[in-house]
């Protein structure tokens, strides 16, 4: 098979040399790439990490400096580095519509919010603070944050991919029971095929992945790239 898997996190720049993120690396999305290579699939990873791919191989099958290029295993791995928001939404709208992929696994931790102004507080009211470097002279600083789209839910509606699609879902302070309805839920709304689901307290330990129909699995975390790759093979 042919897969596309997104992994990492976007970040959403303040100024020039600042940016709101997440705590999330790209470990998951890259063990998923490079089992799923050596498995003999051609991936595609788009990741925030490139760096990361190194940490799992020989320094000999990795290309470029860490940067991308190709790793050669049973399959191959192509990868291709993105950093904001705006970079993996163009990367995801040039690759997705073309049609080669039989399979997409969307694992990177997305924002939900990009910045619409930075402002300070003055005697007529909010006044713009925007620059390239933001001084840090100001007593306290507004930052406008607006939703970004749902990249998960334009797989489908607007790229129109209609492949094998896996979605991931993070939840915190939830019951397992909770987690499976909400989980459930969120794939569905995607019209993703099979969910990878889990909690912030236990995402080192375990994750649920499946769907409604097939059924939800809880896998050991370390086996989770193993799992999801059987439960893509037999949709596929």
């Amino acid at each position: 098979m042919n897969i596309l898997v997104t992994a990492g996190n976007t970040q959403t720049p303040i100024d020039r040399v600042r940016c709101i993120t997440n705590i999330f690396s790209g470990r998951t999305g890259t063990r998923i790439a490079l089992a799923a290579s050596e498995r003999g699939h051609s991936v595609t990873l788009l990741t925030s990490h490139p760096e990361v791919v190194r940490e799992f191989l020989p320094p000999l099958r990795f290309g470029e400096g860490g940067r991308g290029g190709e790793v050669q295993g049973s399959g191959s791995l192509r990868i291709r580095q993105y950093r904001t928001f705006d970079d993996l939404e163009a990367r995801m709208s040039e690759l997705i519509p073309s049609g080669e992929f039989d399979a997409i696994v969307h694992a990177a931790a997305v924002s939900d919010y990009r910045l619409d102004g930075i402002f300070s507080q003055s005697a007529d009211g909010l006044k713009d603070a925007s620059a390239g470097k933001v001084k840090s002279h100001h007593a306290e600083l507004w930052l406008r944050l607006l939703p970004t789209p749902k990249l998960i839910d334009r797989i489908r509606q607007e790229w129109e991919f209609h492949g094998t699609l896996v979605k991931f879902k993070l939840e915190v302070g939830v019951s397992e029971e909770e987690l499976l309805v909400v989980a459930e839920r969120s794939r569905l709304h995607s019209r993703a095929d099979l969910m990878a689901a889990n909690t912030l307290e236990a995402m080192h330990e375990w994750a649920y992945v499946g769907s409604e129909s097939g059924g939800y699995r809880k896998v050991p975390r370390d086996q989770l790239a193993e799992h999801l790759l059987d439960a893509i093979e037999k949709h596929c």
